[in-house]
């Protein structure tokens, strides 16, 4: 059935073009021609004109920052000599002393006479100046003293901290701090 329905129009658009003046069914098909010709230019352009737009939208984009170079790791020398830069200059631990007793009076903590204990280790060749620091205060001003500590004494350590209070009622605690000071008799050089 398909197959005479396709030849039915077939024998129709052959017996339409023969009534038709030649002359006029070329110029209908030019401009059809024409007609598709143009269609085909400007769905072209509108393709262009969106990569267009996309490479200025990326263009106007900042660029993206470069890729950091990648640092070596430090040798072993560099680690060993970044250590001994961080040790405390041994000839200057009254000096710390008298941080650390300011830092504790600032916080408004009474210090009492602490226990100072000084070692030298061969192998690492450094001095280690061991404290226990007795403290009376606030709970609160004690964990600020000892932060306040190590900041202003960076090659000191914070080993043991113990708290004991007399009576649950009472405002003050008292604390004792075990610190060590890491020293070198010259900062920065191995003895």
């Amino acid at each position: 059935m398909k197959a005479a329905a396709l030849s039915t129009l077939w024998l129709r658009a052959q017996l339409a073009l023969r009534r038709v003046n030649p002359v006029i069914a070329g110029a209908v098909l030019l401009l059809a021609a024409a007609f598709a010709a143009l269609a085909w230019v400007a769905m072209q352009r509108v393709g262009f004109d969106a990569q267009f737009a996309a490479a200025r939208r990326q263009a106007a984009m900042p660029a993206p920052p470069p890729a950091a170079a990648v640092a070596a790791p430090p040798t072993a020398d560099q680690n060993l000599a970044h250590f001994y830069n961080a040790l405390g200059d041994r000839s200057k631990v009254d000096r710390q002393l008298k941080t650390l007793f300011a830092l504790a009076e600032k916080n408004g903590l009474v210090l009492r006479q602490g226990e100072y204990r000084s070692s030298y280790d061969r192998g690492a060749k450094l001095t280690t100046y061991q404290l226990n620091l007795p403290v009376t205060g606030r709970y609160g001003a004690i964990w600020q003293f000892a932060f306040d500590a190590l900041r202003a004494v960076p090659h000191a350590s914070l080993d043991d901290v113990s708290f004991r209070r007399d009576a649950i009622g009472l405002d003050t605690v008292d604390a004792r701090l075990r610190m060590t000071l890491y020293l070198s008799a010259t900062p920065g050089v191995p003895r």
